[in-house]
């Protein structure tokens, strides 16, 4: 290893210990040369991962694209940002342990929708309305009726109106909607 000082390419290891949660090694080193101390990391080099777009466009993977999406998703449920931190270096080291160095963006939208269908409702269907393009009110209606026979909501949190069909005299204008 070169001394970042004098350049000299000998030097002693004085310390060594895992950093980073295991994911690299710490080295405390000192110049045979100079005597000067300092430190240096060992890191897995990963290969990069490949994302297939919707359109068939592809762009590396970006954890922090996703963290963002995710946070949105997120937003008033309660899931800290330390967790949503997690669940996205779960999903990359899912994505880096696979033999394949590319991966659909539906792929990765059903691996986050995993996670969060542990974490909360409320941020699932919020990402799922992103992720699956919800068109209307009848998308989310849709996977509210999948979670509940899921069991994963309870019935009494979908929202059924008042009136299923509007008789000839109401017009949309005229039906209330829950506040």
């Amino acid at each position: 290893m070169q001394c970042p000082y004098c350049q000299h390419t000998n030097s002693r290891v004085l310390e060594s210990r895992s950093s980073e949660g295991g994911q690299s090694i710490r080295r405390r080193r000192e110049c045979l040369c100079c005597k000067h101390r300092f430190t240096t990391y060992e890191r897995i080099e990963f290969v990069p991962i490949t994302v297939i777009k919707h359109d068939g466009k592809k762009e590396s993977f970006d954890p922090s694209k996703l963290l963002r999406g995710m946070v949105r998703a997120c937003e008033k449920t309660g899931i800290s940002y330390q967790k949503l931190e997690t669940i996205v270096d779960d999903i990359e080291a899912q994505l880096q342990q696979r033999t394949q160095r590319e991966v659909t963006s539906q792929e990765i939208g059903q691996l986050v929708l995993k996670y969060l269908r542990q974490e909360n409702e409320v941020a699932y269907i919020r990402f799922a309305s992103v992720y699956g393009r919800f068109q209307g009110i009848k998308d989310f209606v849709d996977t509210l009726k999948q979670l509940q026979e899921e069991d994963l909501v309870p019935s009494e949190t979908i929202w059924k109106p008042a009136n299923d069909d509007f008789s000839e005299q109401e017009t949309p204008s005229t039906v209330m909607m829950p506040s």
